[in-house]
């Protein structure tokens, strides 16, 4: 089974929110996939952490060690698309980006992000729920 994830579902299992077990859980025995644009969404979410004194340099460079051994299998997502489902759904094209590759793979979604997952049931992609 294939599932798409996006940033919050990382960074939730990265700096082990409560959800952590259960996102494991979930995506136990499945091939995980996230466009390309997933690996600056979490620079964005960690320099964000950064600046609001939640975590350090030092935790952020052993937080991004720890993603890179997350199994994730990243796949190009064509912009005019995203783009097109940003305007349909009125959202940022990062949010875009992830629906269009759910709706491309045909996959359910896993995210923490209740904006998100409105969004995509809204475009008609299955989203697990947590």
């Amino acid at each position: 089974m294939q599932i798409v994830i996006d940033t919050s579902v990382v960074i939730a299992v990265i700096v082990n929110e409560p959800t952590k077990e259960r996102l494991i859980q979930l995506t136990d025995g499945a091939d995980m996939i996230a466009p390309r644009s997933i690996h600056w969404e979490i620079g964005n979410a960690f320099s964000a952490m950064m600046k609001r004194k939640r975590i350090t340099e030092a935790q952020v460079l052993k937080a991004v060690k720890s993603y890179k051994y997350i199994p994730v299998q990243f796949v190009d997502i064509r912009i005019e698309d995203s783009l097109r489902i940003a305007h349909q759904l009125n959202i940022y094209a990062y949010d875009a980006y992830i629906i269009c590759c759910a709706h491309n793979i045909r996959a359910p979604l896993l995210t923490l992000d209740k904006g998100l997952k409105y969004a995509a049931r809204e475009y008609g992609i299955k989203v697990l729920e947590v």
